[in-house]
């Protein structure tokens, strides 16, 4: 099992998979759009913790720039009926913090903005995450961003502006550390941030 590689990025593409030389061999990593982002440029040195997925027909390199990402991909792909592709659309659209926040507040329609993820299947697995999440350390932590915003406020303004087609990342960016308990206020605040 591979579990780490570093090594030189010979290739990245735009469609989530990357290239990393090490000891003259090529890996072929799919990642998701942040940790593609966060990587070097082509002939820079990387460092990604890697999720080997195995399967009878095919083997897979999933890669991560924290291990803290990596631990929550195996724990969703874990729930029954998550695959890899679905893992991978969960942390795009949730990263750890925020995954964790919604399976600790029960939150399914936060998990309901992963594309592919209906009600039922978000409901199933915010019951499975809660036992292979460390949730009840993650709130004894205080890491709940912005506590004292309620949930409801921040999922209506990302579900606002994915529907308006901004991608994850950018989602993720304008909210973070928003303010207010108002959800037009708070959209027309993120609204602002993107357009800067």
């Amino acid at each position: 099992m591979i579990g780490s590689l570093r090594g030189s990025v010979v290739d990245k593409n735009p469609e989530g998979e990357i290239v990393i030389e090490v000891a003259g061999v090529g890996y072929r990593v799919s990642v998701n759009p942040r940790t593609l982002g966060d990587l070097s440029e082509v002939g820079a040195e990387a460092f990604v913790h890697i999720h080997h997925h195995i399967r009878e027909d095919d083997q897979q390199l999933y890669g991560f720039a924290t291990l803290i990402e990596r631990k929550c991909f195996e724990s969703v792909i874990g729930a029954h009926g998550v695959g890899p592709a679905l893992g991978m659309a969960v942390l795009a659209t949730l990263p750890p913090d925020e995954l964790r926040q919604a399976v600790a507040t029960e939150d399914v329609d936060a998990l309901c903005l992963v594309p592919g993820v209906g009600k039922k299947t978000a409901q199933r697995m915010v019951l499975e995450l809660k036992n292979r999440l460390d949730v009840a350390g993650y709130e004894a932590d205080g890491l709940i961003s912005d506590p004292e915003i309620p949930s409801s406020a921040l999922t209506d303004v990302r579900e606002a502006l994915n529907q308006m087609g901004f991608g994850p990342d950018e989602v993720r960016h304008a909210v973070e550390g928003l303010q207010g308990d108002d959800t037009s206020t708070m959209l027309r605040e993120a609204l602002q941030r993107m357009n800067r």
